[in-house]
């Protein structure tokens, strides 16, 4: 849910258009990439309480993106991308801290 929060609800129509190189018309669209990307690891980083997994998602999200922009896939596979990176993660907190031993999840309380 939170990657459709920060990626439909959060992202404008404009950062959605001037993310993407050769659109970009009032900043540089590194500047809205980053923006858009930033969104996304502000979210990871929220609900998972791991600030590093949050930057993990800014840099990969943003890549994910660039490739959509440049053409290489459209929404779909984009999408897809994106919802694999979120069970990465899932999957890495599970692996390295499981439920009720702290580490990575103790910023969950039970």
């Amino acid at each position: 849910m939170g990657h459709f929060v920060a990626d439909f609800g959060l992202q404008s129509d404009r950062m959605a258009v001037e993310k993407c190189p050769g659109k970009d018309h009032t900043l540089p669209w590194p500047w809205w990439l980053l923006a858009h990307s930033g969104i996304h690891a502000f979210v990871v980083t929220w609900l998972t309480g791991v600030v590093w997994l949050g930057l993990a998602e800014w840099g990969i999200h943003a890549l994910i993106d660039y490739g959509k922009c440049r053409h290489r896939y459209g929404l779909g596979v984009d999408q897809v991308l994106h919802m694999a990176c979120k069970v990465i993660w899932v999957l890495i907190l599970v692996t390295l801290a499981p439920l009720g031993s702290g580490g990575l999840l103790q910023a969950f309380p039970r």
